[in-house]
């Protein structure tokens, strides 16, 4: 019999810290002992693990999510008026850190299965102007990237991987390899905001790659362009990541295997409840792994379902309700309803439930009763 819960969160922070309480205080002390605050150690062993996960050969850790996406472009040396092909549904981020380096967002619409950016819509977009593509791996699946680096190499762009809400996930390519999210475009890109799969105490970001010359660059730019130190050829900014922050991940990131499988296991039970009924469950390629950042679903009269959860006390969340080319800050773009059709479509119908590893078998079977009811 399920049990009526007072609450159930979206993500429970204080059950995924406490089995590992005395490993991140002991990690944190070490940092205050060592006096390294910045640039340390810490930072180089979680570089070294980003990379060797994320199957790249060079990792560099960032400030942010945001300041990774921002770092990537500066290192591909994008300028005002370039164009950077992207999707509409995802973060501000990701169109945020396009519009800070003077360049301009181009919104391709959805595949409506995955939400990612659909390949079929993006060589319609490209121009004279065009510098890169950086699709986003939405949820927690990555893109099809395949199909994306074909048509990058045909017309010789780059590509940045938003890799934000997707470390650990892969795609097998047609050759049978599988390859991470992250290691396929010139640079890939994460966020290690608290609330992802691998999250520190604070804001915090990665960048992996697997070109040396790239690298260096990336390395100077998040130190201001330093190179030596006082000495400045290319002008960077200040997007270090700090040992604290670093020291927290270095303990998360052997656990975070375990913190996909669980969410993977939730993801399985929801998609067995909820087989046959009104709600459209998240649709995971074949050949890809999904890690489920977020666990979503889609349905026609998704405000009553909202107003049910909230009645409740089940937390959930639309990611995202606006879509980009229709926000304020974008009008001058001169996007108006209709342009993305699915895109718009899926931001009227999408919603998320808590999908956490640490969420109980009780908590599941409450929330697809209330779903269901």
């Amino acid at each position: 019999m399920t049990i009526q819960p007072k609450s159930i969160p979206m993500l429970d922070l204080q059950a995924q810290y406490e089995p590992i309480k005395n490993e991140v205080l002991n990690a944190l002390t070490n940092v205050f002992e060592s006096k390294q605050f910045i640039l340390g150690s810490e930072g180089r062993r979680l570089e070294a693990s980003l990379a060797e996960y994320c199957g790249c050969t060079h990792g560099v850790g960032v400030s942010s999510g945001t300041d990774a996406l921002i770092i990537a472009l500066m290192a591909l040396d994008i300028k005002p008026g370039d164009e950077i092909i992207t999707s509409s549904m995802t973060f501000f981020a990701t169109a945020g850190s396009i519009a800070r380096t003077g360049a301009v967002p181009v919104f391709v619409d959805i595949d409506p299965d995955t939400y990612n950016i659909d390949p079929k819509k993006i060589e319609e977009k490209i121009t004279d102007k065009t510098k890169v593509i950086m699709p986003v791996h939405l949820y927690g699946q990555m893109a099809d990237m395949e199909s994306i680096m074909a048509i990058a190499k045909k017309h010789n762009l780059h590509v940045v991987e938003d890799a934000a809400q997707a470390i650990g996930a892969s795609v097998t390519w047609s050759d049978g390899s599988v390859k991470k999210a992250g290691s396929i475009g010139d640079i890939g890109c994460f966020s290690f905001f608290p609330g992802k799969n691998l999250g520190c105490c604070g804001d915090g970001g990665g960048v992996v790659t697997n070109d040396k010359s790239l690298y260096e660059t990336l390395i100077h730019l998040r130190n201001h362009g330093a190179n030596p130190r006082y000495y400045h050829q290319i002008i960077g900014g200040n997007f270090r990541l700090d040992e604290l922050q670093a020291a927290v991940l270095n303990v998360k990131l052997p656990h975070l295997e375990d913190q996909h499988k669980g969410r993977q296991k939730n993801a399985a039970f929801y998609n067995s409840k909820l087989e046959g009924s009104k709600f459209k469950t998240p649709v995971v390629v074949s050949g890809n792994r999904m890690i489920f950042n977020q666990y979503t679903l889609r349905c026609n009269d998704r405000d009553a379902i909202l107003e049910k959860l909230k009645e409740k006390n089940i937390a959930h969340a639309v990611y995202y309700p606006v879509p980009l080319h229709l926000q304020d800050c974008f009008k001058e773009l001169g996007y108006k309803v209709g342009d993305l059709p699915e895109t718009e479509k899926a931001a009227n119908e999408v919603f998320s439930i808590p999908i956490f590893t640490e969420l109980s078998d009780n908590d599941k079977s409450w929330i697809v009763e209330v779903l269901l009811s």
